[in-house]
């Protein structure tokens, strides 16, 4: 098997000082099949399940389809059809998409343990990339995805937006008023943050796996090995595919790897921690089957200042505060202990503003809201959870070396993946 491999150096040499750099768009150097920027921008998107549906109707001229389930694509082939868009080809291999030279962005719509090599393919390719959460099944596929990012000059964002737009699930705010507050210290520090159902937040539990699954025949049209992929190979059932993948460590890790980075990534943003990751991990749950997901009760990460996340599975603080530090509160709903919290949020000074047009973006060579680079971080928080609750261990993490301190833990890190499918 070959196994993805990250020594101290090569992390340190990827992470350390990323520069920004600054070139011409691919489009903008003429030749076949490119366009001037003045002009609308072309996608393709991998993976036509349900998440699909949402990529479908962002910004670009859609030029292609792929998936290897042909029901899939012969949807999404008909929508196309419907909505009036021509010359939309389908394809079952992914990489003969990526290979065209109109396509000017790949939305990656798969599960995540084929976001890493779809990603870093497409980047080869020359293609910029719309990817789904989260960013990386695993810390070392997220750390070559930064690398691969930097070396060939391509523009990522993932397909969450709460650190920039929208409030924050029922918590009545926006990322960017909590981190008001939080920045000119009306709440004071270190801060703790808890993610629960009474702050307004669900773990969506219903992603659990299946320990009793049957051999099931591969039906016709579905090209389960290439759905594998780099996955071990197990013997088909339709539940460890498609909409309940979710509930299997080969492929994601449950509630946490589906919501995690949706939840966690404005709490790196709030908390000014986009360059680091808790140094600490605790996790409270029974342990786990090797192959099926379960739940969690408790999960909490601690950084190096004393800050703090809690992920309340089982809502057993019932007055928990979205956020609290040592001079007040934080509530669902935006209530708090703090008079006047609203007017004091609205005059204080703004954080710096952030492109959120991902077309823009591309446009311009500048860096999306939410990159490789922010949120290799916030989904290297999601991965650590998983790792915790996979191995039933709590832990230390170093942020510079990432290592943990369990040899049980520390496996998950980097994982073996299937040959052929390795990454580069």
């Amino acid at each position: 098997m070959n196994a993805t491999r990250i020594t101290r150096r090569q992390t340190l040499k990827t992470l350390a000082a990323l520069a920004t750099v600054q070139i011409v768009p691919r489009h903008v150097l003429g030749g076949p099949g490119h366009t001037a920027p003045s002009e609308e921008l072309t996608k393709a998107i991998i993976g036509c399940g349900g998440i699909s549906e949402s990529h479908l109707k962002m910004p670009g001229k859609l030029l292609a389809l792929c998936d290897v389930d042909e029901q899939h694509l012969a949807r999404r082939m008909k929508w196309a059809e419907r909505s009036g868009l021509k010359n939309v080809k389908g394809y079952h291999d992914y990489r003969e998409l990526i290979a065209r030279d109109d396509v000017d962005i790949v939305h990656v719509c798969t599960p995540p343990h084929w976001h890493a090599r779809m990603v870093i393919d497409s980047f080869k390719a020359g293609k910029d990339v719309w990817g789904e959460k989260p960013m990386s099944r695993t810390i070392a596929e997220g750390v070559k995805m930064v690398k691969a990012a930097e070396e060939y000059k391509r523009m990522y964002r993932i397909n969450t937006w709460f650190r920039f737009r929208e409030g924050l699930y029922g918590l009545g705010a926006t990322a960017k008023q909590i981190k008001k507050a939080a920045m000119n210290d009306l709440l004071g520090w270190p801060l703790k943050v808890t993610v629960s159902g009474v702050t307004g937040f669900n773990w969506k539990f219903n992603w659990v796996g299946k320990t009793d699954l049957k051999t099931e025949p591969v039906p016709p049209y579905f090209d389960y090995d290439f759905w594998l992929g780099s996955a071990p190979k197990k013997p088909y059932n339709h539940h460890r595919t498609h909409g309940t993948f979710r509930g299997y460590w080969d492929y994601d890790g449950g509630g946490l790897g589906d919501m995690g980075q949706h939840y966690l990534d404005p709490v790196q943003y709030i908390l000014d921690k986009d360059g680091t990751a808790p140094v600490s991990v605790e996790i409270d749950a029974d342990p786990q089957d090797a192959d099926a997901v379960g739940t969690w009760r408790r999960i909490e990460f601690t950084y190096a200042d004393g800050c703090k996340i809690v992920l309340d599975g089982i809502n057993k603080d019932k007055d928990a505060a979205y956020i609290e530090g040592p001079k007040g509160k934080i509530y669902k709903g935006m209530r708090s202990d703090i008079p006047d919290l609203d007017r004091k949020i609205a005059a204080l000074p703004d954080p710096p503003p952030m492109l959120t047009d991902f077309m823009e973006s591309v446009r311009t060579r500048k860096k999306f809201a939410l990159n490789e680079r922010n949120g290799f971080w916030s989904c290297t928080i999601v991965n650590l959870g998983k790792i915790a609750h996979r191995s039933n261990k709590s832990f230390h993490f170093d942020p510079k070396t990432l290592k943990i301190d369990v040899p049980e833990a520390d496996r998950y890190v980097s994982q073996p993946m299937r040959a052929p499918w390795q990454l580069g």
